[in-house]
């Protein structure tokens, strides 16, 4: 198909001081898990969105020195000498398509607590270290300015080496409140009475004497990258965009070759789509094209071309920025170019690969399967081996696992029935995305069902229920049962390993019954064992539909795995502004006629809340009664082979749904070793010592 010529403009070069990026495509800086750790995933991985059309390619943050440790994340090292070979094969895996090699240069200062190098923090003032957990107990030194000047030569060797490893862009960052640099910009950790502190010029000091060093050492051969937080979204206590991200930006307007603008802290970054939307960052960026002639990039989670025309055409941006979207489709250009728009694999938002990086483990996502698997597993996101037989598949569920394995082995080439119980495809992802704020997670099932509609080796039937009997009538001989999960309504979960006493005496309902539209109503309690967001989208929808809700948890906060999606602070304050009351630290002890009895976990005294219903989120039920039913036919030889997959074997994220099911489509067919590992791993070279 031809490109629709409306997106012509996204296919223009840009000249980025001595180096030209091929089109107006940019993948920002982002943290992936695997650093310095893992070099050859990291380098697969990036040369995977080069090769899908990403003009620029860009690492994660790169200590420029030991003191600027922020383990145990593993971000990407550059101490010395011995740390370019890793960086160089990033940067000529990314060359290998014609992309531009950006690196990210970074000394955390007050966000490094040096755990692993066990030098002293370094800081504009003495302060509390706020990386880590944000609670450390430790402090940085107030920088001299031999400190300072130690610094800039730390950054100045970093970037020296960055071009010995072949990177054409250099950062100088001060963003996200995670770098020294912007440290030094704000007055909430900068009280300096010297030439660096007070006046924002001041303040801007050692920046700008950075970003000079930077140019004079490296800036003949590489274009010169700002990254700058021109918005913290904090009021008149950090930086705002219509005051010091204005002065900022006109001071340092000509510096560098390109400036990459954006909010901060992470979490306003990267919010997830349940409380921001595709652009929501142009309204803080917008001004920063007025006040320099150099190129702009701006993210905000871009996923249709229409809205990336719109911001370069409205003069936000000249690149258009991107992470999330990178990773959920690292082929999103490729496919603009060649006007295959409804083959973009959407991002949802969901900060899955978010929550990955902040678990300190390779980046993962809920849309892209292949995420991070590209060297271990050797998975591309576009091309999959072709069938090994003439074998016809039975899929059993159109939830997410069910989708992915159909759409996989469809595009393998194998003949396959997607049998679904219900009208629509989607399955738990159909129910979810109707919940306040998760609309965006129904693009997992339309993804999907588009692509499958492009398969005609694959029949879907729906309101198709399908039995052991069934199954042998049909002559199926490999069956994938995809059955999905059912929310448990006996309580039994983390804290309860028996029924809660009493679940009969009042009204119980379940995720999945508010999901179908069978709401309680009056004083309800929603008692959250799951502490991702189901609890607390539940306690939001009731509360909007008029109920009194109490939200209780055994954890200390509501939400609290939602901390790793860069989101429980938002669904609290949602909750709160609903006046929902929260009840953290608390255990449901038993349920009563007209009330239930919740114990504090700490002192265990008990306290008698009055309700008229109860909403259970804890444990789910595999719905494994058709993989139990059909396992005698495997025995019997009826059946080649079985396997169940997703929240029918195991109830976890969509992601690990989606995941199940397109390993399932990549090893049929094939001999899997029960007690191998699956994947390569990268090992550390022992040399002598």
């Amino acid at each position: 198909m031809a490109r629709d010529p409306r997106f012509d403009i996204l296919f223009e070069p840009i000249q980025i001081g001595p180096v030209t990026a091929p089109n107006r495509f940019y993948q920002v800086p982002h943290c992936n898990g695997m650093g310095y750790r893992l070099p050859k995933s990291l380098a697969a991985m990036r040369e995977i969105k080069a090769e899908g059309g990403w003009g620029v390619v860009c690492t994660e943050e790169i200590e420029i020195h030991h003191s600027g440790d922020i383990a145990p994340c593993f971000e990407g090292h550059l101490w010395d000498d011995e740390d370019i070979p890793a960086l160089a094969l990033m940067a000529e895996s990314v060359h290998r398509h014609g992309s531009l090699a950006g690196i990210e240069l970074v000394h955390n200062g007050v966000d490094a607590p040096n755990y692993f190098s066990r030098a002293v923090p370094l800081g504009p003032r003495s302060m509390s270290v706020i990386g880590g957990t944000g609670y450390e107990p430790g402090q940085t030194r107030r920088m001299d300015k031999a400190d300072l000047r130690a610094v800039r030569r730390w950054h100045r060797n970093a970037a020296l080496r960055a071009k010995h490893a072949g990177f054409d862009l250099i950062y100088c960052y001060a963003g996200h409140n995670l770098t020294l640099f912007m440290h030094f910009l704000s007055k909430r950790t900068n009280d300096r009475t010297d030439e660096y502190g007070g006046s924002l010029e001041n303040r801007v000091r050692f920046f700008r004497e950075m970003i000079e060093d930077t140019k004079e050492a490296v800036g003949d051969a590489c274009g010169i990258v700002i990254r700058l937080a021109v918005e913290e979204l904090l009021g008149s206590d950090g930086i705002r965009s219509h005051e010091e991200g204005r002065e900022i930006v006109s001071m340092l307007a000509e510096l560098p070759d390109l400036w990459d603008v954006n909010v901060a802290g992470w979490s306003n970054d990267s919010a997830t789509s349940r409380f921001e939307k595709e652009g929501y960052q142009e309204p803080h960026i917008a001004f920063v094209k007025s006040l320099t002639t150099k190129p702009v990039v701006g993210v905000g989670r871009y996923t249709s071309p229409d809205a990336m025309v719109d911001a370069i055409r409205h003069g936000i941006m000249d690149m258009v920025g991107s992470a999330r979207p990178s990773i959920a489709d690292p082929f999103l250009p490729q496919k603009i170019k060649e006007g295959r728009v409804d083959d973009i694999r959407e991002c949802i938002g969901c900060n899955i690969c978010v929550m990955a990086d902040n678990k300190i483990v390779p980046i993962r996502c809920t849309q892209n399967p292949t995420m991070g698997e590209e060297w271990r597993r050797g998975w591309h996101p576009e091309r999959i081996e072709t069938k090994a037989s003439e074998a016809q598949i039975l899929v059993v569920g159109a939830g997410p696992a069910g989708l992915e394995a159909a759409r996989a082995l469809g595009q393998r080439g194998y003949d396959v029935v997607l049998a679904e119980a219900t009208r629509k495809l989607g399955g738990r992802v159909e129910l979810e995305a109707n919940l306040p704020g998760l609309s965006e997670w129904r693009r997992v099932a339309e993804w999907r069902t588009t692509q499958l509609k492009q398969l005609p080796n694959v029949e879907v039937h729906l309101e198709s229920r399908i039995d052991a009997e069934q199954v042998r009538d049909f002559g199926f001989r490999h069956v994938i049962v995809a059955t999905g999960a059912t929310w448990r309504r006996d309580g039994v979960g983390r804290a309860h390993y028996l029924p809660i006493p009493g679940v009969g005496k009042v009204a119980v309902f379940t995720p999945d019954d508010l999901m179908a539209g069978r709401l309680p109503g009056g004083r309800v309690l929603v008692f959250d064992d799951d502490h991702y967001c189901m609890g607390g989208v539940l306690a939001e929808l009731l509360a909007k539909g008029g109920c009194a809700v109490t939200l209780a948890t055994t954890a200390p906060l509501v939400s609290i795995w939602s901390q790793y999606t860069l989101e429980q602070h938002r669904i609290e304050k949602r909750l709160r502004e609903l006046g929902v009351e929260l009840a953290t630290q608390h255990t449901l002890k038993a349920l009563e006629p007209g009330a239930a009895r919740l114990a504090c976990t700490t002192t265990g005294k008990v306290r008698e809340l009055p309700l008229d219903a109860v909403v259970l989120v804890t444990d789910r039920l595999p719905n494994e009664e058709l993989f139990l039913e059909l396992q005698p036919l495997l025995a019997e030889g009826v059946l080649d082979s079985l396997v169940r997959i997703g929240d029918c074997e195991a109830p976890g994220l969509i992601a690990s749904a989606v995941f199940a099911g397109h390993k399932a489509a990549r090893e049929f067919d094939t001999t899997v070793d029960p007690d191998a590992t699956p994947f390569r791993q990268e090992r550390p070279e022992a040399k002598p010592v």
